[in-house]
């Protein structure tokens, strides 16, 4: 392979990291609050709002089901508003941040629910209050969890990065599709399918070690 080549490879994995990571933290930002929320805001629940407990997870439904590469199309006009373009790794941020903040609402109201009702019954009795529960047993105790599956949505959005390549999205999705398929350059396309499951076979590992630590340094202090 060319230097050249080398060189648009680590620009593309470059952008490709961008994407990923810059879409990752919007998702994770907005994501653990409402599924926080929506994991409490149930008839009789810590934070009971019913109604606005289904109406949002009508909105998680809805988008979840939306696949993706539809998603990008359909958001079209809301990217140009927000980046002012459609077409780049600034734009691919946008749609890859859409799909993310649900998907990891859900995983975290998944988590939050599992944790035992009657460590939150004993901090309720000790006096402590909805947000101090919320912070100190309900997060402490579904981090394992939640630790897990940010690392699936975050390999989730890896393989959405490449998917937002063939509609001018940057990355190495586009550098794969571009050289490799268009230009028949089969080892340009191996060399991206190599790095994607590598960076994959990375966070994977990365994140279950991250959740290990976790759940051994789980404690419940009110």
């Amino acid at each position: 392979m060319s230097p050249e080549l080398i060189n648009i490879l680590l620009r593309a994995l470059t952008e490709t990291v961008q994407m990923v990571a810059i879409s990752a933290a919007i998702g994770t930002i907005f994501g653990i609050p409402l599924g926080v929320f929506l994991a409490t805001s149930g008839r009789g629940e810590l934070f009971a709002a019913p109604a606005l407990n289904k109406a949002l997870g009508v909105i998680v439904n809805v988008v979840r089901s939306t696949p993706f590469i539809i998603l990008v199309v359909a958001i079209i006009p809301f990217t140009r508003l927000v980046v002012g373009t459609s077409i780049g790794t600034a734009a691919a941020i946008v749609p890859l941040s859409v799909a993310a903040v649900p998907f990891i609402a859900r995983i975290v109201e998944t988590a939050v629910r599992e944790v035992d009702q009657g460590l939150v019954e004993a901090a309720l009795a000790m006096g402590a209050t909805p947000f101090q529960i919320v912070r100190k047993v309900l997060l402490a105790e579904a981090m394992p969890g939640i630790l897990l599956g940010l690392t699936l949505s975050i390999v989730s959005l890896v393989a959405n990065s490449a998917m937002v390549g063939a509609v001018g999205g940057g990355g190495l999705g586009d550098l794969g599709i571009r050289y490799g398929y268009q230009r028949f350059m089969p080892e340009v396309m191996a060399a991206v399918v190599l790095i994607l499951v590598v960076l994959v076979q990375g966070l994977q590992s990365l994140g279950e070690y991250l959740a290990r630590r976790a759940n051994k340094r789980v404690r419940v202090t009110i």
